[in-house]
């Protein structure tokens, strides 16, 4: 049996500037790291010629192109495997829909499970563009290519999305103290809601393509506030870049009307009351997670507790997408 896991991650800045349909006309700019809550991905052979298919489902089907998943069907498809034998499974730490990149994260540890047992290497790069070429060219969803690339990579990293397509992945060069002290400072609240990241990725999509003025003011400003958070960061301050999170917040929400709700903006509201320097929604919007930038936690974590939501502990993850057991 191979077991494979991929990484979620949270954006720190940037966020909407890495779909094509804004950087192949201006280029986009994104900061962001892998958190150690994983998607998992299990492959094991059977003596059945069938592929036996398990998520929130299970598929049983004699050929490939019955799979009703469109990501296993593609990945399947894309790697060269069309015969059975084969049972997949994949479980995860957190959710779908809640704004941490899980269709990449599950991308990229199926791809990293399938070329396991193919006995192929693959750089992150290799597996990460392969993940956007089936998300993006063959299941035709309106994702940018942020997910797969820090799934595939982990740390926290630089993304720089050229107009061409490519797409450079550098590590942000923090301090020691920077390091440890964002991961402490930054605190993760599960609103409770889910949503398909697509139907409001879609939404931003649509009106790039067309050129609407406010959209593409609106991420000409988010690239701009993630390159001042990178400074901020690699100069230490992160007080300025718990502000730049408020900003960012300011700019993500005016980009559709479906960015957040009235319960979403009282929680924003009760937490920067009792001690959140800084805050957002993680992810494309409408529920997910808030992210937090704090300083005195145990206050802020009492009285959060008053709001019924959800604290989800993390650590940075710095392997990546990665084979736990087996080949």
């Amino acid at each position: 049996m191979i077991i494979t896991r991929s990484p979620l991650r949270i954006t720190l800045g940037g966020g909407g500037t890495d779909l094509p349909s804004y950087y192949s006309a201006h280029g986009g700019f994104l900061l962001a790291a892998a958190i150690d809550q994983y998607i998992y991905m299990t492959l094991h052979k059977t003596f059945v010629p069938e592929l036996i298919i398990k998520y929130s489902k299970m598929e049983r089907v004699n050929r490939v192109q019955d799979i009703e998943h469109p990501i296993f069907r593609e990945a399947l498809k894309c790697v060269g495997i069309d015969g059975g034998y084969l049972e997949l499974a994949s479980m995860a730490d957190i959710p779908a829909g809640t704004g941490l990149g899980s269709s990449g994260s599950f991308t990229t540890a199926l791809l990293k499970a399938l070329h396991a047992h193919l006995k192929e290497l693959m750089s992150p790069q290799e597996l990460a563009e392969e993940a956007c070429h089936i998300e993006m060219d063959l299941v035709k969803e309106p994702v940018g290519k942020q997910d797969p690339y820090v799934s595939a990579y982990g740390g926290i990293r630089c993304f720089h999305f050229h107009p061409d397509g490519r797409v450079e992945a550098n590590p942000l060069k923090l301090a020691t103290e920077t390091l440890y002290n964002l991961e402490e400072n930054l605190l993760l609240f599960f609103t409770g809601y889910s949503r398909k990241a697509a139907e409001i990725l879609r939404d931003q999509d649509g009106q790039t393509k067309k050129g609407a003025p406010d959209m593409i003011q609106n991420l000409h400003r988010i690239k701009e506030m993630a390159r001042l958070s990178q400074e901020a960061l690699v100069n230490g301050e992160l007080r300025q870049f718990a502000d730049m999170m408020n900003e960012h917040w300011e700019l993500k929400r005016k980009r559709t009307e479906t960015m957040t709700n009235p319960k979403i903006d009282e929680w924003m509201d009760f937490a920067k009351r009792n001690g959140a320097l800084g805050g957002k929604l993680i992810g494309a919007g409408g529920g997910g997670f808030l992210m937090f930038y704090v300083e005195d936690k145990v206050r802020f974590r009492h009285a959060m507790a008053r709001t019924g939501l959800q604290e989800v502990r993390f650590r940075f993850d710095f392997e990546g997408a990665t084979v736990v057991s087996g080949i």
